[in-house]
């Protein structure tokens, strides 16, 4: 859960629907920076089914006592976390080895390999050999360019999302959240020194350099969740009742 909190209210955001917006995204990549292939498709499906981990988890949402919040996706509790990533990635290569691949090291990502943490070194271990056991049953060999560009697509269309979704519309650039204030980390041929986003207004971002083929409209849905609906009903039951609404967001060059 993606969770942005207000003075009376809590607007929160289903990770896979900021997946889903993360796959539109990746689909106005500009073509002649990635040719079309099988490889691409799966690439792009990745993009879209990246959280797909959350969707059990996001349907019932648990409350954070000691922040008197819900727990949102950074500090969910971390056993339980890692077997919902590692659910959702099995879920994945159901329909694609590759797709799973990509999103095993997308969540891997996540944690250093010098943690301390056993639940941690586990779960890289167990994540390095399952990318190895998928890649032998593809039966093909990927290029290792090809693979990182296919993951930093799908990281950098995350971040693009996350952009969006955990921040409000039009905030300067000075107030926004420190992960993304000084542009992505991600780097491409249409990009070399990264991408700068900034709010335009309330319903446009603009991206320089812009590596999509033209200007396009997103459409995120969220609820708010009153907090005297969470006093009184708890936060499974406030979060269930929300409407869902939504806001759309046009992406546009500098």
């Amino acid at each position: 859960m993606i969770v942005n909190e207000k003075e009376d209210h809590f607007l929160l955001i289903a990770q896979h629907d900021h997946a889903l917006v993360s796959g539109e995204i990746v689909l106005h990549w500009k073509k002649k920076f990635l040719l079309r292939s099988k490889l691409r498709e799966e690439a792009d499906w990745a993009v879209s089914q990246h959280d797909r981990a959350w969707i059990p988890l996001d349907r019932h949402p648990r409350w954070n006592e000691e922040k008197e919040r819900p727990y949102s996706f950074i500090d969910y509790p971390l056993t339980d976390k890692l077997q919902a990533y590692q659910n959702g990635i099995q879920e994945v290569a159901e329909r694609s080895n590759y797709a799973a691949m990509l999103c095993s090291s997308h969540y891997q990502s996540f944690f250093s390999k010098d943690d301390k943490d056993p639940v941690i070194q586990q779960f890289i271990e167990e994540e390095e050999n399952r990318r190895q056991e998928l890649e032998a049953a593809m039966k093909m060999e990927v290029p290792s360019d090809i693979y990182q560009l296919h993951f930093e697509r799908l990281q950098f269309c995350d971040d693009l999302s996350l952009y969006v979704c955990m921040q409000d519309p039009g905030i300067a650039k000075v107030e926004e959240v420190s992960w993304f204030r000084n542009g992505f980390r991600q780097q491409f041929d249409v990009a070399p020194e990264g991408i700068m986003p900034k709010w335009l207004d309330e319903e446009r971002v603009a991206l320089d350099p812009f590596p999509f083929e033209h200007e396009f409209e997103v459409r995120i849905p969220y609820r708010i969740v009153y907090k005297s609906e969470v006093e009184e009903h708890g936060i499974e039951k406030a979060y269930h009742d929300a409407e869902v609404r939504e806001r759309a967001v046009t992406f546009v060059g500098k």
